[in-house]
């Protein structure tokens, strides 16, 4: 979410421009020490070949085999022996490491010969669900209107603005597919136009490493400026088109800890000025504006403590003022309206709750004044503060809802749905002085739909429901919301999603899906992909297992640190319940998770093997302790207060406890997909590649056990909305072949 985390999305929404994020949010709604050079190649035929499956194609090439090299990693609480530490390679450049990891993609293929009709039909399948020409809801920013569209045929977006009117003639300001012609992977990781609307600065990625360079777009000409500057991971204009303001990356970590303003002012930018420096290795950084536009702001954040740093775009050169000094478990982020913030604090509120607090008196915490008061049952993630009324995104009983709070009666309400479950989110909302109220609405069986509400009336207006191509029909589809008691008496939120000719009797393969780390919530949205696997007769199940925030701050306190165990137990437990129950075909259970939720499908595999029949595993972080114990990996000090330190051997003895590396031994796994990116900078590849070559040496089954690497991507996999079919077209076919439906 995070940059920063080994998961998906920010948790911080406006580390983006706020030009940027919701064109962002509707795109991605729309579409989800090394080893010497010369010290030999690896050892990639083993003594045996894998075992013929009745599922997968006959064996024709020897399964891998990764040798093993003596190696210690010490630690204060012990020593530990990791024999395939020598596929480290931070420089992607010893022959040995990618023999390896090419010959594990050749077997992964070999293995899955016999399916490549299937993976074509899933792939047209996939791609036949996707409005090709499709294009974002256009919404208003100083004077222009913008919105993103894609071309058919075309991988990426274009962005484009209209001047003053919806009809005016259309301005293209970045096409990013002529951007990508000559790069395997190309991404977009920000970007911002000038106060003025001449300038336009963006961020790019050639690699997958999430270490983006600024480029400086004339809008008037088409001119293009090479700052030179690269390791960005966020960047904001202040209030004219002579500042930028940008976030630097550690060299050796690549965390975001500096913010620099560049002045373009003269003929030729002079060097960046150093504004801050962020030397708490806990905390990331970022930068953006004010709602308002009033106000550039530096955001530094770690786990469980944030900080703001404010300065008015009218004094671009004065320092920044602390908004409120960093507080162990304090949590806040400010808005700027009108004359006073608005602010979201879990000060003495768990679950956070809206504060305001005039101009000047920002740092005295006594004149904060509640707007939006502590509820143990209501979690606040948000909010757009505009001039009339407070628009709140909270969430409870584990669905994500709006309320909307009116500032002169200080009455509230929250804007009703029909479906057991379902996500509504803000988007969009630039201008503060609308009386219209922009959100998105979307569940398990219905698309994407934009929409906006008149505050004072009360009218809604749909402004686009997403269409999905190849004949869906939400009548087609039922989803429901049931409760699991798990082992320690939780009570675990579980979202359905079937086909309505989908019996739940006992006679259906599963497919389970759960993240569970960071306070990510896995929302119960639409995705057309899944509708592959639910029109072949899957159910599809979303554990919102604790370490997520479904169910508030103690959610996610419950599921991580010392009491990670309760996420991989709590998925467990929605799975023995679903098969014993008789909800599902416990012989056809299968479960896909990415990144944090890579180590929860780790940490399952070891734990209960024998639930599973397949498992898909994502980018995952399954070296744990390895990992955390070396501060120079990306991520890692951030990390502590998720985790744990492994230097105390409390925690150390606790994430050993559950490392999916180090806790594989010799029993019957699962079927297995692993899969990773080469220039992965949030789980390094070599994670999952230690961990395959040690259940290579240690199964006791013949089950498939394929190990795929993209070569050319990082952390999100392939660049543009095609090629990432192709991953997932392989994942299905793999999983519709175990389960015997591959007619």
């Amino acid at each position: 979410m995070p940059t920063g985390f080994r998961g998906s999305l920010p948790m911080m929404i406006r580390l983006f421009s706020r030009l940027l994020f919701p064109l962002f949010t509707a795109l991605l709604l729309i579409a989800c020490t090394s080893s010497d050079t010369d010290s030999g190649p690896a050892s990639v035929s083993g003594p045996q070949a894998a075992a013929e499956s009745d599922q997968l194609a006959p064996v024709t090439i020897e399964e891998p085999r990764a040798e093993q090299r003596p190696h210690v990693v010490s630690a204060p609480a012990g020593d530990r022996e990791d024999p395939w530490y020598w596929l480290r390679d931070d420089k992607r450049a010893d022959p040995g490491v990618l023999a390896y990891l090419e010959a594990e993609n050749a077997y992964a293929e070999a293995r899955l010969a016999h399916l490549a009709d299937l993976r074509e039909t899933l792939f047209a399948e996939l791609r036949g669900r996707i409005v090709e020409d499709d294009s974002t809801v256009p919404y208003r920013d100083r004077g222009f209107w913008y919105y993103a569209r894609f071309e058919e045929g075309k991988e990426y977006p274009i962005f484009a603005r209209r001047e003053g009117d919806i009809d005016a003639d259309e301005q293209i300001i970045l096409d990013v597919n002529r951007k990508a012609e000559d790069h395997a992977f190309y991404r977009v990781g920000g970007w911002d136009v000038s106060a003025s609307g001449r300038y336009l600065a963006w961020l790019e990625d050639t690699v997958g490493r999430r270490q983006f360079t600024i480029r400086i777009k004339d809008l008037s000409d088409g001119s293009i400026r090479d700052t030179g500057i690269s390791g960005v991971s966020s960047l904001s204009w202040g209030g004219d088109d002579r500042f930028l303001y940008f976030v630097s990356n550690h060299p050796e970590t690549l965390r975001s800890w500096q913010v620099y303003r560049l002045d373009l002012g003269a003929e030729s930018a002079g060097e960046p000025v150093l504004v801050h420096q962020e030397d708490d290795t806990a905390f990331y950084t970022g930068i953006g504006r004010s709602g308002s536009n009033e106000f550039v702001m530096i955001y530094l954040r770690s786990s469980v403590s944030s900080e703001m740093r404010v300065l008015p775009v009218s004094a671009p050169e004065a320092e920044f003022a602390v908004f409120f000094p960093r507080e162990r478990d304090h949590e806040y982020q400010v808005d700027h309206l009108g004359d006073r913030w608005i602010i979201r604090s879990n000060y003495q509120a768990p679950n956070f709750r809206i504060m305001q607090v005039a101009l000047a008196e920002h740092a005295d915490r006594g004149a904060w004044q509640d707007v939006i008061a502590h509820d143990e049952d209501v979690f606040i993630h948000g909010f757009d503060a505009l001039r009339d009324f407070l628009a709140v995104s909270e969430r409870s009983d584990g669905l994500r809802r709006i309320r909307i709070h009116d500032w002169d009666s200080g009455e509230s309400s929250i804007l009703s749905f029909d479906e057991p479950a379902y996500a509504a989110y803000l988007s969009g909302n630039s201008d503060q002085n609308s009386l219209r109220l922009r959100f998105i609405y979307t569940s398990l069986t219905t698309p994407m739909q934009t929409w906006e509400i008149d505050v004072v009336s009360g009218e809604r207006e749909l402004l686009k429901q997403n269409e999905v191509p190849g004949g869906f029909d939400p009548a087609d589809y039922v989803t429901s919301r049931l409760w699991v008691t798990a082992r320690d008496g939780a009570r675990v939120p579980v979202s359905l999603l079937h086909h309505r000719d989908t019996a739940l009797d006992g006679s259906a393969p599963l497919y389970q899906y759960a993240y569970g780390s960071y306070g990510a919530s896995s929302d119960p949205t639409f995705g057309t992909d899944r509708l592959s696997l639910v029109d072949r007769g899957f159910v599809y199940a979303i554990a919102h297992v604790r370490g997520g925030q479904e169910m508030g701050r103690h959610w996610y306190d419950d599921g991580r640190m010392l009491n990670k165990r309760n996420t991989f137990y709590d998925f467990i437990d929605v799975t023995a319940y679903l098969v014993d129950e008789g909800v599902v075909d416990g012989e056809r259970v299968f479960a896909m998770g990415g990144s944090a939720g890579g180590l929860l499908m780790g940490a399952v595999a070891n734990m209960a093997p024998a639930y599973y029949r397949g498992l898909v595993s994502r980018v995952p972080f399954v070296d744990v302790v390895t990992t955390m114990l070396d501060e120079s990996i990306p991520l890692t000090t951030n990390e502590f207060d998720e985790w744990g330190n492994p230097m105390d051997p409390a925690y150390y003895a606790y994430m050993l406890s559950y490392s999916p590396y180090d806790n594989v031994t010799a029993q019957n796994y699962p079927a297995m997909l692993v899969t990773t990116g080469l220039w992965d900078s949030q789980v390094q590849y070599w994670e999952p590649a230690k961990w395959v070559a040690r259940l290579r040496a240690t199964r006791t089954d013949n089950n498939p056990l394929l190990f795929h690497t993209n070569m050319e991507a990082g952390h999100g996999g392939a660049s543009g909305r095609f090629r990432r079919l192709e991953e997932r077209a392989m994942e299905y076919a793999f999983l519709l072949d175990l389960a015997g439906m591959t007619d």
